[in-house]
């Protein structure tokens, strides 16, 4: 298993919308065991094929690992592999919860999203699931969906917010942001920081 850099905010790959997964392969599946080695590494809950370019419809999430630094990492043994999936139906219910973003360090945004889903998705061994979700669950998903489709949570907040960022953000997609996990910047050149 490798530990693969996590692309950050700038780079043109977290704005495309993501290709669906065409089959199995063994390159495929060593993609997801290196997705689940880098978000356990990272001490991430979810972790999208863009954010480690790849442009595929596929995302991996763990909600059993605690987020937050060091001494919280680890495979807590809870993942699951979302490929291909979709939103079918959403709540009219929404919630307010604070969320973060592995490829926008040292960002946390208060973000209102659908607190009930209904969704379709394959798992690792290509057998199609449909469910409903609610909580954290539902909150990562809809995140993480986020990615394949080239949205990025500061674009799920109001402009004054994203105006006050901006000085950040622009740090971040410099490198010049302090992580303990590879972060891969699209500007000047691609290049990977620590």
């Amino acid at each position: 298993m490798a530990i693969l850099p996590i692309y950050a905010y700038g780079h043109p790959i977290l704005r495309a919308p993501a290709r669906p997964v065409e089959g199995d392969s063994p390159e495929l599946q060593q993609l997801i065991e290196d997705m689940l080695e880098t978000m356990y590494q990272a001490a991430g809950i979810g972790l999208a094929a863009p954010q480690v370019g790849h442009s595929l419809r596929l995302f991996v999430a763990d909600l059993a690992q605690p987020s937050g630094g060091e001494g919280h990492r680890g495979r807590p043994g809870k993942p699951e592999v979302f490929i291909n999936p979709e939103i079918l139906a959403v709540s009219d219910v929404e919630v307010e919860y604070e969320e973060g973003c592995l490829s926008i360090p040292e960002v946390r945004e208060r973000i209102w999203r659908p607190e009930v889903i209904r969704v379709r998705y394959q798992d690792r061994d290509f057998r199609w699931h449909e469910e409903e979700m609610g909580g954290l669950r539902a909150r990562v998903f809809q995140h993480e969906y986020d990615h394949l489709e080239g949205i990025l949570l500061i674009d799920r907040i109001s402009a004054f917010r994203r105006r006050l960022l901006r000085r950040k953000l622009e740090d971040i997609a410099q490198g010049r942001v302090q992580v303990d996990y590879l972060l891969a910047i699209a500007s000047p050149a691609p290049q990977v920081v620590r």
